[in-house]
């Protein structure tokens, strides 16, 4: 699979630009997987200047929010963010082949800071798998990828602010470099709930959230407004309420501004009503049924927009709730929800999938994942919970499964990504997606532009 020398990239090059698949896929792979970093970046450069070509590429979704935040944009469907952890390149076929079948372009395809990490996805691969699999498939048009949960760890925050500020602003940069023009911050962890009033409580997270927002802000391409977002409580605590989202939007609001008066800001909200991140596993390994506030998140959606003129509230850790509630979010006026963890049990949980390989990983998590396990533990919650954590030292291996187990796999992500498109109401946005998001000259990502990032991180970041 891979292209061992530049000669056999030159002629993949070349024959890509004759519409030769399995010369794209070669190249994938080799952009992926090489252990020659000049071969690497050859591959990556190549496919990038096809989809640059045809007309693929990264975008911000900024725009489009904020037209729906003035009101010229109904409020009607719900974008949704797609975690892509493992198989990434067969699992973004999947949503573009859905994605291209829906005229659906309100869809961000997103990856958070700790999943850079456990996954062994560092943004500039991110983004090339993401716009190889959208060339692979015919799609043409805007890529809304998302940096999702840029997170503050609230210990080592305090117990050093400056180092774990800096580190989510490398990353930031890094991401920014790689195409990643749609970033959520996430300094809710740092909410204080002891302090007596609600902008004390805030005062942190709104504050920080600004300071990132200008970081963001001067590090973006020029042309480019990069769609920011805040979050005024951590998922999985207690639900949010206006008086918070008020309080918030105070806080932050001024310290933007003193940042530099009149900054562009966030476009949207993440607000807290009843989910968990991946759900909570019973014994038995199944996913506890939760109860949804879908009243707040329709309170709060409507304040953010009318009010502050964001795009609405988000909705994360949603990925594993009942199929049959997934079209109450656009009827709630959520602008957007993040889906992660469904996607990654149906790969490890697909009859298709090597029963010997998921008895590897489950061996390895017994050995290297075995101080995240609680006493209390049956061994399917504790696989639920850690098995996300194998992906990436077994993403070679899933990415190399016969062509005809991962058509079966990709096949059922199709399916289910169907679904959740379709209750989304997502279908026919691809033209005020393009609308609102036509490519900025100069902000195509180049290969090699990647960063360093200091290796990887240890944070206890949660997502979806």
């Amino acid at each position: 699979m891979e292209l061992s020398t530049h000669d056999e990239i030159r002629h993949a090059r070349a024959a890509l630009a004759s519409g030769n698949a399995d010369a794209l896929d070669r190249l994938v792979w080799t952009g992926v997987f090489s252990a020659d970093a000049g071969r690497r970046d050859e591959a990556r450069a190549a496919v990038l200047e096809q989809c640059q070509s045809a007309g693929v590429y990264p975008a911000s979704i900024h725009d489009l929010y904020t037209a729906r935040g003035r009101g010229d944009v109904p409020p009607t469907f719900t974008v949704p963010a797609i975690n892509i952890r493992g198989m990434a390149y067969d699992t973004a076929r999947a949503l573009f082949r859905v994605q291209k079948a829906m005229d659906a372009g309100a869809v961000l395809c997103e990856i958070a800071r700790s999943e850079i990490t456990y996954t062994d996805q560092r943004p500039s691969e991110y983004v090339f798998v993401v716009l190889a699999a959208a060339l692979r498939e015919g799609w043409t048009g805007p890529v809304f990828v998302q940096g999702d949960h840029f997170q503050m760890n609230a210990k080592k925050y305090l117990a050093n602010p400056d180092v774990e500020l800096n580190a989510v602003k490398q990353l930031t940069v890094e991401a920014l470099a790689a195409g990643f023009y749609n970033i959520d911050i996430d300094t809710s962890t740092l909410v204080d709930l002891s302090k007596p009033t609600l902008e004390e409580q805030q005062g942190l997270n709104g504050g920080l959230a600004a300071d990132l927002t200008a970081f963001i802000r001067a590090h973006e391409p020029e042309g480019v407004t990069v769609s920011v977002g805040g979050e005024i409580g951590e998922v999985g605590g207690k639900n949010s309420t206006a008086d918070e989202l008020n309080a918030y939007m105070s806080v932050y609001r001024a310290a933007l501004d003193r940042q530099k008066p009149g900054l562009e800001g966030i476009s949207k909200i993440s607000i807290q009503t009843g989910t968990s991140h991946g759900g909570i596993p019973r014994p038995d390994g199944t996913v506890a049924e939760v109860k949804l506030d879908f009243d707040t998140l329709e309170a709060l959606s409507k304040l953010a927009r009318e009010r502050y003129g964001l795009a609405g509230a988000v909705q994360h850790g949603a990925s594993t709730l009942p199929g049959d509630l997934f079209d109450q979010f656009p009827k709630r006026g959520a602008c957007e929800i993040h889906l992660a963890t469904e996607f990654q049990n149906m790969i490890y949980e697909h009859p298709s999938f090597p029963a010997d390989l998921r008895r590897a990983i489950y061996d390895w998590l017994r050995q290297n994942a075995a101080d995240e396990r609680k006493p209390t533990d049956t061994d399917e919650q504790f696989f639920y919970k850690t098995r996300k954590k194998a992906l990436g030292p077994f993403k070679q291996q899933m990415w190399g499964l016969p062509a005809n187990v991962r058509a079966e796999i990709g096949a059922t992500l199709e399916q289910k990504f169907t679904a959740l498109l379709g209750m989304l109401n997502v279908r026919g946005t691809r033209a005020v997606a393009r609308q609102h998001a036509p490519l900025v000259a100069g902000s195509f990502p180049k290969a090699g532009a990647h960063v360093a990032a200091g290796g990887p991180e240890d944070i206890a970041g949660l997502h979806d």
